[in-house]
């Protein structure tokens, strides 16, 4: 029963772990955050019974229980599917009782009613042996026990005794583990570095990769479980906590971290194809005044046609823009509807935006409709904007609303556009507009004085500002010789 006790707790195919036959478990020191752990040994771990661990010491402690009449359970992983009468079939998940485990490869057990040859490494032998097999036969359950069930305190202590074994298969695992870490970091790496004529950096990285980084976390996460460990009680043990410690936070972080960076980028690129519009646009207007649209701004965010009023109460219909930091006037050309004046600009970041109510205003004693107001908040300074329809100013005040949110974000975002990237926007905006007719904003040049009249010279010169389409050159007519005398000949002669 001894033998049960100590073999029951390290069912592995990878490693058998035994612990001396009192119960107890080997102690050890913790872990240091540098790294000075006392040595300890597979060796000193398992030194109560050192039999089983060489060569075959897995198949001698099996037999042995086997030969104390104890029932040894195996638990199979992969199906074994077979058409051999003397092999075992099973899938995946049965229970498997060990009959003879003296060969290496194959053992010798019992499925259901039928007793056969199975391989050894299809199946893995269940933690807890206390446990009766869930898929054994009525018959098999009658010699047990005569068929009666487990007092419920029996199966309190059996389920007590799974999760011991488990704990304990946890921290011996992780100390065998640390211990192999620490041969290889402080053992072999140490001494390649050493040498630096047998290794280079380079190879060392490939040959180790970050083992290192692996063994600074196994010291850590192993002292945090010798933390939890209850040497008294293993099966009260709450190592669960040191399972629970995600890195779900910092990635997160990252995450978000990376989502930004590449917004960012984003938002750069679609700035910039929008400060090359701007650019262009600006170049078309006639009259420009003041700075560059550029200096300030970075993106249009609404435009449309507004009623605004003077200061006599004189209302004037005009074409806004309103870009982030600022709203640009224009007038339209009377014959020309596609070509715009400067007429003033309004700073937006000194303004507040008012909604007026359908009626007679108090401070302009006007009747408007669909109106709002921009208020100064440094000056006495107020502009009165009325639509045309009632959606118009709900688009206006809404835009209004979305410059003052970009404005932050891009404040936030650190989104800027370089001064050299403005410069070479308007340099190509520019160089885009030669050629082509120059502004109407601008007086023309006198033309030369013209010895001759405008229909005995063979070239005019026009005013610049005319449009280059509505250019006619004109020139002396040619007279065309007369067809009359070549075919007087042929024409009918005339009859009295």
């Amino acid at each position: 029963m001894v033998a049960r006790e100590e073999i029951a707790r390290f069912w592995s195919l990878e490693s058998l772990h035994v612990v001396s036959s009192d119960g107890g478990t080997e102690s050890s020191a913790l872990v240091d955050d540098n790294g000075s752990e006392e040595d300890f040994s597979y060796e000193e771990l398992c030194q109560a019974n050192p039999r089983y661990l060489q060569p075959g010491g897995e198949q001698l402690a099996i037999n042995e229980l086997i030969g104390d009449g104890s029932v040894v359970c195996a638990e199979a992983l992969w199906d074994h599917v077979t058409m051999d009468d003397q092999e075992l079939g099973f899938k995946a998940g049965d229970v498997i009782q060990v009959l003879d485990a003296s060969n290496k490869d194959w053992w010798w057990g019992r499925n259901e009613d039928k007793e056969a040859w199975f391989p050894a490494s299809f199946v893995r032998l269940r933690v807890n042996q206390e446990e009766p097999p869930e898929s054994s036969s009525s018959g098999h359950g009658e010699e047990q026990e005569g068929g009666v069930d487990p007092s419920p305190h029996k199966h309190a202590e059996s389920k007590q005794q799974m999760r011991t074994n488990v704990i304990q298969e946890i921290m011996s695992s992780e100390r065998v583990y640390i211990k192999h870490l620490k041969d290889i970091c402080e053992g072999y790496i140490r001494q390649c570095r050493k040498h630096t004529g047998m290794f280079t950096v380079a190879q060392l990285a490939t040959i180790f990769g970050n083992i290192e980084d692996i063994y600074r976390f196994q010291r850590q996460f192993l002292k945090d479980l010798e933390k939890k460990y209850n040497k008294e009680e293993p099966h009260l043990s709450e190592i669960g906590s040191c399972f629970l410690q995600h890195d779900y936070g910092d990635i997160k972080a990252a995450y978000e971290a990376m989502k930004k960076v590449a917004c960012l980028i984003n938002e750069r690129k679609r700035k910039l194809e929008s400060v090359n519009k701007i650019a262009q646009w600006q170049v078309s207007i006639v009259g420009w005044e003041g700075r560059n649209i550029l200096d300030r701004s970075s993106e249009l965010i609404h435009s449309g046609e507004l009623t605004c009023f003077t200061k006599q109460g004189k209302s004037q219909q005009r074409m806004f823009f309103l870009f982030d930091h600022q709203l640009v006037s224009c007038k339209k050309d009377l014959l020309r509807r596609d070509m715009l004046y400067y007429k003033g600009r309004v700073d937006m970041d000194q303004m507040d935006i008012v909604n007026v109510e359908d009626g007679r205003d108090k401070d302009w004693n006007l009747s408007v409709r669909n109106a709002f107001k921009l208020l100064s908040r440094t000056t006495d300074e107020v502009h009165l904007f009325c639509a045309r329809k009632q959606e118009d100013k709900a688009r206006w005040l809404q835009a209004c609303a979305d410059e003052r949110r970009q404005v932050q974000e891009d404040r936030e975002m650190g989104m800027e556009i370089s001064e050299n990237q403005k410069k070479l926007a308007m340099l190509n905006a520019q160089k885009a507009r030669q050629g082509k007719a120059k502004g109407y904003g601008s007086r023309p040049a006198a033309p030369l004085p013209q010895s001759l009249h405008p229909l005995h010279q063979r070239h005019v010169t026009v005013p610049p500002s005319v449009p280059q389409q509505q250019v006619f050159a004109l020139a002396e007519p040619k007279q065309k010789p007369s067809l009359f005398w070549h075919t007087f000949h042929k024409l009918t002669p005339f009859r009295k």
